[in-house]
């Protein structure tokens, strides 16, 4: 039986993407984890194995204005689809980190699978990485949020930034604190 894995990464974050990643493993992987487990370098080195010890791995990405013209949980599924309809051999099974797709695949949605199951540990692990190095690229186009280190997530020196210079065309435009800048500017 062919399994594959899905999972996603950036659902909090306030700009960029959602990425999701299905992986069909073809070898055994050492030191697999959920992702926001493990060290940057280890992710990064777990990254190239994985590619290079699957069958298939597919990408799906949904970019901020598709967020913000349906909501994060429809973009977040759509990712997934789009990853799974990426893997170059179609699986018997879809282990999904969360809750079932409506997919004409057998699948099943486990509440933290990131944990349990090594294909979606190995799909969170190409997924954080794909979509951190999509967020390092705006660094250097939006140095004053540093992508670099937060990835999108609100912390305190990306809030600063924002108050300060405003939002990006990467920015979302639906999540808070982003929606109250634009309807303050709206007023003014």
């Amino acid at each position: 039986m062919i399994i594959a894995g899905v999972d996603e990464v950036g659902r909090g974050c306030l700009a960029g993407p959602v990425v999701a990643a299905a992986v069909i493993i073809d070898k055994p992987i050492n030191a697999l984890n959920d992702s926001k487990k493990l060290s940057k370098k280890k992710r990064e080195k777990l990254f190239f194995e994985i590619m290079n010890n699957s069958l298939s791995v597919g990408i799906g990405i949904k970019w901020n204005d598709h967020i913000d013209s349906y909501n994060i949980k429809i973009s977040t599924e759509a990712a997934m689809i789009d990853a799974i309809k990426a893997l170059n051999v179609k699986p018997d099974k879809v282990l999904v980190d969360g809750f079932p797709l409506q997919i004409d695949i057998v699948n099943e949605g486990i509440i933290k699978g990131d944990q349990k199951f090594e294909e979606i540990m190995a799909a969170s692990i190409i997924a954080k990485v794909t979509r951190d190095e999509l967020m390092r690229s705006f660094h250097y186009i939006y140095p004053e949020y540093d992508f670099i280190s937060n990835s999108g997530y609100g912390t305190k020196k990306h809030l600063i930034a924002l108050e300060k210079h405003s939002y990006t065309p990467i920015h979302r435009k639906t999540f808070k604190p982003i929606s109250t800048i634009i309807r303050n500017e709206h007023n003014n």
